[in-house]
């Protein structure tokens, strides 16, 4: 029998109700705080960086392909990575959907990593996705927003990330079984995992000059997370004690449970 409170349908009403207007208060914090974000100073973007891309080497304004507005994701994938961290390839599976709405919106969808363009466009044919994945190996992109570290900052503990300094798990001194978990999984070691971060930067292209208006990391990439939206509304939330995820090709054919027992 069930731990969890049962009621009637007028109980059930009654609490309901109440959760509506703290969902109502939600989303109006939730818009009030978009338009914060967006009143943000846009920064100008000084530095030429180029990217390997399916097309050739590219400049961050051709990444724009004619748009005005460009979202990166920095997608987790070092030089030495076997394959795609699980928790981008979750995240990186909602995309191929969004990204064609997205284009018709005068928006560009495009990820980022520092791995050798045959590396990314191996795996994304591996996961089945199609939108655009540049590699920004050879330049300073991820670095200057803040989404890898050298192995020096790593001796030194000279690592800032996510607008702090030293208080993120990928940067304690033992390493969480999460993060020792994803690094086996992509085929090299902790340090070398924790080299690369995921995050969302966000530019805008305006009288010939691109701005960088926003970046976000670690929890601020819930939003975009699809999985995480629907388990959110799920009976039992989110429901977990450690990393239960995988890539989509890894998991074994779910079972069904009989409701009979």
């Amino acid at each position: 029998m069930t731990s969890h409170t049962v009621g009637t349908h007028e109980t059930w009403l009654k609490a309901r109700l109440a959760l509506l207007e703290e969902e109502k208060a939600l989303t109006r914090r939730s818009d009030a705080v978009a338009r914060q974000r967006q009143a943000l100073p846009w920064v100008p973007v000084e530095k030429a960086y180029r990217f390997d891309t399916d097309e050739g080497t590219r400049s961050l304004t051709d990444l724009f392909a004619g748009r005005s507005q460009l979202l990166v994701y920095h997608f987790m994938f070092g030089p030495d990575y076997a394959a795609g961290c699980p928790s981008c390839s979750a995240i990186a599976d909602g995309f191929n959907g969004i990204a064609v709405h997205l284009a018709n919106h005068d928006v560009s969808l495009v990820a980022v990593s520092r791995a050798p363009l045959a590396k990314l466009q191996a795996y994304r044919k591996r996961m089945g996705w199609t939108f655009p994945w540049a590699s920004s190996g050879g330049d300073d992109f991820n670095f200057d927003f803040n989404v890898a570290v050298t192995e020096a900052q790593q001796r030194n503990g000279d690592i800032e990330y996510n607008y702090q300094r030293g208080t993120h798990p990928m940067d304690a001194t033992t390493v969480p079984e999460p993060v020792a978990q994803f690094a086996a999984t992509c085929g090299t070691d902790a340090a070398t995992y924790t080299c690369d971060r995921p995050g969302l930067s966000t530019f805008v292209f305006e009288d010939g000059v691109v701005y960088h208006a926003y970046s976000t990391y670690a929890r601020g990439l819930d939003g975009v997370w699809g999985m995480y939206q629907w388990l959110d509304r799920a009976p039992n939330g989110r429901n977990e004690t450690g990393a239960w995820w995988q890539r989509h090709d890894e998991y074994r054919e779910p079972r069904s449970r009989s409701c009979c027992g």
